[in-house]
């Protein structure tokens, strides 16, 4: 345990340890997306818990289409830089670093507060149905197709929310590309149909994810820390593959790279499922033969397993985010020695909010 739990050096950064808590929807801000006081206690939660490396809930970058859900935080304005800096400053006072990570919603598009037309590469709708524990809405919109105009519009938004998060005070910042939100849209071959240069071959599927990371790095410096979050699957669908297989996921991971990106942090259900379409590789074990590029872990890791995952990727962080929502103090927990409990999908219901989240932890015996 004690690999785990000793001080790391990531990108610039000097954290306690190798946990980060990984980024997940609380829908619990503002109906304006400004951060409050629930927001900043569940943070700092997380920090006096133990984690070395906070990454936020997605935040949405602009006030066209970019927020996904009601009650999503936003970083466009300065309501809202204001409130994640008290979120930063109480995550650094309990001796935390935290990320925010940006996002745009794409198609996967449930509730916004400026308008209620969503927009993505191709007029195609999700798989599935939207996730009801975060919005009542019971089918996908079919979204519009992004124009050049929309497409620079959402860049400006990624990059001014970026510069934002520097000024409210965060370490560094993840750009989602996972789970399929916009950026990994343009990425994949199911939501991105185009036949512009934004569409078509991967290397223009990449051009957008490339051009934000790019223009977030200039306006940012390079001493300000920038990721990605990659996946293949996405929220609706855990089939999807990129059709390029593996040859493919390391052509993007040195591409974010050359763009100026620091880290990737894969996610899947399974850190450990090798799930391309050819080969025996996970998407960890391609992003970590790239070199220059650092990684974070994420996909059901728990104290079972998290030693083997950290022998496995010993540079990487390790993300925990079911565990950890059922036990914001996980890392003390493994220090202690104390038990830790499985996540009871009661505490999302009916929807996955802060507030439903400490009503259920008040109707707990003790």
């Amino acid at each position: 345990m004690s690999d785990v739990m000793q001080s790391i050096r990531f990108t610039n950064q000097t954290l306690a340890n190798r946990f980060a808590l990984a980024p997940m929807t609380r829908t619990s801000a503002e109906p304006d997306g400004a951060p409050n006081e629930a927001m900043a206690d569940h943070y700092e939660a997380y920090a006096k818990g133990g984690f070395g490396l906070l990454i936020t809930e997605g935040t949405y970058t602009d006030g066209g289409a970019s927020q996904g859900y009601a009650n999503q935080p936003g970083i466009i304005n300065d309501a809202h830089i204001d409130g994640w800096r008290t979120i930063v400053d109480r995550v650094h006072a309990a001796g935390s670093t935290i990320f925010a990570q940006l996002m745009h919603a794409g198609s996967q598009f449930q509730a916004n507060h400026y308008t209620d037309q969503p927009i993505a590469p191709s007029a195609v709708k999700p798989k599935g149905v939207p996730l009801g524990i975060y919005g009542d809405q019971t089918e996908w919109k079919t979204p519009k197709s992004m124009t050049e105009e929309d497409i620079e519009f959402a860049i400006r938004g990624f990059v001014q929310s970026a510069l934002n998060a520097k000024t409210a005070g965060f370490d560094g910042i993840e750009l989602h590309g996972a789970n399929g939100y916009l950026l990994h849209q343009f990425l994949s071959t199911y939501y991105n149909q185009r036949d512009d240069r934004y569409g078509g071959s991967l290397e223009n599927r990449l051009r957008v994810v490339v051009d934000v990371i790019k223009a977030v790095r200039q306006a940012v410096g390079n001493d300000f820390t920038l990721g990605i979050r990659l996946s293949q699957v996405t929220v609706t669908d855990p089939d999807y593959q990129f059709p390029e297989g593996e040859v493919g996921f390391r052509q993007i991971a040195e591409a974010v790279r050359d763009a100026g990106a620091d880290f990737v942090h894969t996610t899947d259900g399974d850190v450990r499922r090798a799930n391309f379409i050819d080969g025996n590789k996970t998407l960890a074990d391609v992003v970590a033969e790239v070199d220059n590029l650092e990684l974070i872990i994420n996909g059901g890791i728990d104290e079972i397993n998290l030693q083997d995952c950290a022998a496995d990727f010993p540079q990487a962080l390790l993300a925990i985010g079911k565990k950890a929502l059922a036990n914001p103090d996980f890392v003390q927990r493994l220090k202690d020695g104390k038990e830790i409990v499985d996540l009871d999908f009661a505490m999302l219901k009916p929807k996955a909010t802060i507030t439903n989240e400490l009503a259920w932890r008040a109707n707990q015996v003790v």
